[in-house]
């Protein structure tokens, strides 16, 4: 494969020409990024700047100080890297592969795009509040995304094709259940860029594992560079030299890695459960959850939410203003234990509830009730949930070659996992001097349903025993 080479106007790394009519801002991860003119008018708008106020990793950096990047800088960086991934097999396949300026354009949009539709303090937002508020909710924020980019191009009268307009909504929804059916004769391997709905592998992930390993102050190993100079398009779909599998594996490694030590950290997930209290208790007065239908209201949702909780002086905001109180003074909900389930219990688990913890108490001084507890069920994989992701996965041989095939692991590495999820039930008490009383009904639960405590320790004496909790540890 030969060396990358810009190619005029058309190109992620624009002429000396082109730069005078195209915008550049300096980005922390990738440096110098050049926007292009269409890709602007949609920047230039109330909408999209306010992603600006929704941090990238919501409530995180109540835990990581440095976790404060926004939505705004990973979109463009996606934009970004989506213009580098198409302008590589431009370069390498482009006469093969008919990829011409509307092709560019088109996947450069919809890795600028693919977030405008996103909610407030990260995925909490739609897969906590709103479940809770609306009982079988299936609102996403893909599919607001959508409806955000066409209340764009109405308010802001962008002229944008019509053809590029669909195509590009369907490239941010090509990884979901509501993904449109795609023919043969469609370039299909656009599809595999920015949302890939085939293994996972996308520019999405390359921008997010990055930015957000660099946020918190933690090393990152995975080189997206190597997986954006090795594709190579075979048979309409994008495939990977079959040397870079362990950089494959690494990509999937990494991304579970930041789930367990950031996005589901035990004490994030503390603050986390305390704001989604406080945010369902102030729905009724804020009707924060009436607006996520209509775009021209949704777009005024940001993480503002929390200060208008935490100064408005409505009584019915108490409840909300107590707990957001209790965030910023860091008594917070205590984390009392947790324990993986077993291997052999993964395929028949069902989440564990409050009412389950609660119903394996002993009798005692203390009753617990529901409200007295929060549990958190944390599901960590490698996308495809038990499954191996890269079985998803072809490869080619080298350069020349025309022929993709899968690749065991077990051809690869005997070091590679067996297993591809874990499940992790953690136990809260919402009042620290409950915390021995739910600790035990927790030991209690693990027994009745495996026969062991299947939590590694202990809860500490230390934290049983106290009655106020001050700072956590």
């Amino acid at each position: 494969m030969g060396a990358f080479r810009t190619t005029g106007s058309t190109t992620a790394s624009p002429s000396m020409e082109d730069r005078r009519l195209w915008k550049h801002v300096h980005d922390n991860v990738h440096g110098n990024i050049y926007l292009d003119p269409l890709s602007l008018k949609f920047i230039d708008t109330e909408q999209f700047q306010r992603l600006r106020d929704l941090k990238q990793l919501g409530l995180s950096h109540m835990v990581y100080p440095g976790a404060v990047h926004s939505r705004f800088e990973h979109s463009v960086g996606v934009y970004w890297l989506a213009g580098n991934a198409i302008e590589k097999l431009k370069a390498h396949q482009g006469l093969e592969l008919d990829i011409d300026h509307a092709d560019i354009q088109t996947v450069k949009l919809a890795g600028l795009l693919h977030d405008v539709g996103h909610g407030p303090f990260s995925h909490l937002f739609e897969r906590e509040f709103l479940p809770q508020v609306i009982p079988g909710s299936t609102w996403s924020h893909e599919e607001m995304s959508l409806k955000m980019i066409d209340h764009m191009v109405d308010e802001h009268n962008i002229d944008i094709d019509s053809g590029c307009l669909k195509k590009v909504k369907e490239m941010i929804i090509a990884s979901s259940e509501n993904a449109a059916t795609k023919t043969s004769k469609e370039k299909l391997f656009l599809y595999d860029i920015v949302a890939n709905g085939r293994n996972g592998i996308d520019v999405d992930k390359f921008d997010y594992i990055v930015r957000d390993s660099r946020a918190c102050g933690l090393g990152c190993n995975f080189q997206f560079e190597r997986l954006l100079d090795t594709m190579q398009v075979i048979d309409n779909e994008i495939c990977y030299r079959a040397k870079e599998y362990l950089t494959v594996h690494k990509l999937f490694y990494t991304r579970a890695d930041l789930h367990r030590t950031v996005y589901t950290h035990a004490k994030v997930k503390a603050i986390e459960l305390m704001f989604v209290d406080a945010l369902v208790k102030a729905d009724n007065y804020l009707l924060v959850s009436s607006f996520i239908h209509d775009p021209s209201q949704y777009w005024k949702l940001d993480d503002s939410i929390i200060k208008t909780i935490e100064t408005d002086d409505a009584d019915e905001l108490n409840e909300s203003r107590d707990l957001i109180k209790r965030i910023r003074r860091r008594d917070l909900y205590q984390f009392c234990n947790e324990f993986t389930v077993p291997m052999d219990k993964l395929e028949h688990f069902k989440y564990v509830t409050a009412q389950d913890i609660v119903c394996s108490q002993k009798s005692g001084g203390i009753n617990l009730r529901e409200e007295d507890i929060a549990v958190s069920n944390v599901k960590i994989d490698l996308t495809k949930g038990r499954n191996n992701p890269l079985e998803s996965i072809n490869f080619f041989e080298d350069y020349d070659s025309k022929e993709k095939f899968p690749i065991s692991k077990d051809q690869i590495s005997h070091l590679l996992p067996a297993c591809n999820q874990d499940l992790i039930v953690r136990v809260y008490s919402k009042k620290p001097e409950l915390v021995e009383v739910v600790s035990q009904a927790f030991e209690n639960f693990q027994l009745k349903m495996y026969g062991m405590k299947a939590q590694v320790h202990g809860t500490p004496e230390r934290k049983r025993r106290r009655i106020f909790s001050g700072y956590p540890n």
